[in-house]
């Protein structure tokens, strides 16, 4: 059965930048993959069964209808996302996935695009990212191989996905400075000095206060991991909550921001479906 994507139901995703797989449906092409980047998988799956007039690909196009299956979201940016789609699209041409055995004369293009998936989630820098493995169609997924089980700190997701886009700033914040110079300093919880306002990092909890810089809160979580200079989660000095760096990156662009008092983005993360 082909699922349309019109009714927008779903988890909702600030900020969204998510590379997919398309699996198609129809008995002519039953079986035929496709992976593309989107910041909007409802519209981008419509288009692509709507054909290239419509915005879809050209590779889609006449050979509908497509499922959208799974999605990989939770880059950064749309540099970092696109990245991801090439060496997915071209692994024998990625100089990080020279590992990775060529597809097999008889195997399916499905199981080879997991199989290169599986191996992308497991290797450098992607296996660092705060990255969500979304099955839109639950009866789509499989097992990951015990070899290459995604990172721990990767949540694997069921069920449909929508998109929303982060309000923008306010545009007259800089014409009122002298409101701002009147706020109270700002002191950063490790080093003690004080915070100029682009430079704090808050804990996602509700109820913790906690501000930081963005550079001493890294080299907080970092303690144990001197080798990197970005870390993947952390414990925070307020209330000792784990925290996902990526969580923090976002929260700082501006996501997060409507959770009501009774809802806590700590215990509505995605990060605690499915623990691999």
């Amino acid at each position: 059965m082909v699922r349309k994507a019109k009714t927008l139901t779903g988890d909702i995703v600030e900020s969204f930048y998510g590379v997919y797989l398309l699996f198609c449906v129809n008995p002519r092409f039953k079986g035929r993959t496709y992976i593309g980047f989107t910041v909007d998988p409802n519209r981008r799956i419509e288009q692509h069964n709507l054909g290239k007039e419509k915005g879809g690909a050209w590779r889609t196009h006449n050979k509908g209808p497509w499922n959208m299956v799974l999605t990989v979201h939770g880059f950064p940016n749309e540099i970092s996302a696109l990245r991801f789609e090439w060496a997915w699209q071209h692994p024998q041409r990625s100089r990080r996935l020279k590992h990775v055995c060529a597809k097999k004369s008889k195997e399916p293009a499905y199981d080879y695009a997991l199989r290169v998936l599986s191996e992308m989630l497991c290797v450098g820098p992607w296996c660092r990212l705060p990255l969500t493995i979304r099955w839109l169609l639950p009866e789509y997924a499989r097992q990951f191989p015990s070899t290459s089980t995604p990172p721990l700190h990767m949540a694997i997701c069921y069920g449909p996905v929508v998109s929303k886009k982060i309000p923008p700033k306010d545009k007259n914040i800089e014409s009122n400075k002298e409101e701002l110079q009147d706020l109270p300093v700002i002191l950063c919880e490790i080093c003690k000095m004080p915070c100029a306002k682009d430079e704090i990092m808050k804990c996602l909890s509700q109820s913790c206060s906690m501000k930081a810089h963005a550079i001493c809160l890294a080299k907080t979580f970092l303690t144990d991991d001197q080798d990197h200079l970005v870390p993947i989660s952390g414990s925070c000095p307020g209330c000792d909550i784990n925290i996902l760096w990526g969580d923090l990156v976002r929260k700082k662009k501006g996501c997060y921001e409507n959770l009501g008092e009774q809802e806590d983005i700590c215990s509505l993360s995605d990060y605690e479906i499915e623990v691999n």
